[in-house]
């Protein structure tokens, strides 16, 4: 296993890291479809993924209505020590107008929650889900802040916000000394590479983190679907979903998975292996989160890490997958060689 550094925090995290939204939720009308893992699987799948070496972990207060981090919990128990612990908040919770969001009494309920079903008296990574159109950043900032003072929190982070309000944020707590975003949360993947236009390079410029989900799309990139709607594996999380969480063009995805299955073709591996080599040789990329329902899927995944991907392959991979490059930034790019003297951008 290899480790990079979470944004400037010095503290390193595995390059694979295991997501929790399979665990859990059997009875639940949506979880359930998304690997419904009990306590037995959820303890072999842990102890594999600790075993080989990945020490970050992520789930979410929502994810099973909180069974998930109740499993995780449970599974961690002694190995506590071995894993950098991620949880978000922000969905709804319970049945009130506060069960939900990013005010102060609803940071402060939710983490109790979380450290109470974690089994756990601190969060070394506490991301806020989703972007709160209703609560000041400034009164969030200064709960998480708060938290983290206490030592109830090691570092937050956000997952799914835009760069300009992570960059408010930013702003926010540099202007008030509050504990900062160190890292972002976000989708990418050879089907939706939007992260690229903003995102990714706010990320570098700002010294943060970036950790994806979803980076076989609902299982698409791994290769078991065919036009028409023919799959080798029934029992797959999009099979039993019948939708796609991730929107994305259905050709142009048959595309990609065409040229997604040469090269893992050529290097006799899973067309999934590629996908997250892939991604794990994009800019900024931290980790790429990973949520396998077997300790088999979890090794193949853990696998890329190895897979050195060459310049044929990368290329193909970028003509088939590459978006069109949106405003300003296609201006900028114009401009930029005129500030070198020489024209080059090296």
């Amino acid at each position: 296993m290899k480790y990079r550094l979470l944004g400037r925090t010095g503290v390193w995290v595995s390059e694979i890291s295991l997501g929790a939204m399979t665990f859990g939720g059997k009875q639940h009308p949506v979880y359930g479809t998304l690997g419904a893992l009990g306590q037995e699987e959820v303890d072999r799948v842990v102890g594999a993924a600790l075993d080989a070496g990945i020490n970050f972990i992520d789930t979410a207060d929502v994810y099973a209505d909180g069974e998930s981090e109740e499993l995780l919990g449970r599974a961690i128990g002694r190995r506590r020590r071995d894993v950098l612990l991620a949880t978000k908040l922000i969905a709804p919770v319970g049945p009130g107008p506060n069960d939900q969001g990013l005010s102060r009494l609803h940071v402060m309920r939710a983490l109790e929650d979380s450290l109470r079903r974690l089994r756990t008296d601190h969060i070394d990574l506490y991301q806020i889900h989703n972007y709160d159109h209703v609560t000041p950043i400034e009164e969030t900032l200064g709960a998480l802040d708060d938290a983290v003072r206490q030592g109830k929190v090691r570092y937050i982070g956000s997952s799914n916000l835009a760069a300009w309000q992570i960059s408010k944020a930013l702003g926010v707590s540099a202007l008030h000394n509050l504990a900062k975003f160190v890292a972002n949360q976000t989708h990418y993947s050879l089907l939706s590479r939007d992260a690229e236009r903003d995102l990714v390079p706010f990320a570098e410029d700002a010294g943060l983190s970036l950790t994806v989900w979803q980076p076989l799309v609902g299982g698409f990139l791994t290769g078991k679907f065919d036009r028409g709607g023919a799959t080798t594996e029934p029992d797959s999380r999009r099979a039993r979903n019948g939708f796609d969480f991730v929107p994305f063009e259905e050709e142009q995805g048959f595309r990609v998975l065409d040229v997604l299955r040469a090269v893992a073709a050529r290097h006799e591996v899973s067309p999934a292996r590629v996908a997250i080599a892939w991604l794990l040789g994009r800019r900024a990329v931290t980790s790429v989160i990973v949520g396998a329902r077997t300790p088999e899927q979890l090794a193949d995944n853990i696998a890329a890490g190895d897979l050195t991907l060459t310049a044929q392959d990368l290329a193909e991979l970028d003509e088939v997958s590459r978006p069109p490059i949106a405003y300003p930034n296609w201006i900028q790019e114009w401009f930029a060689p005129t500030r070198i003297p020489d024209g080059s951008l090296a």
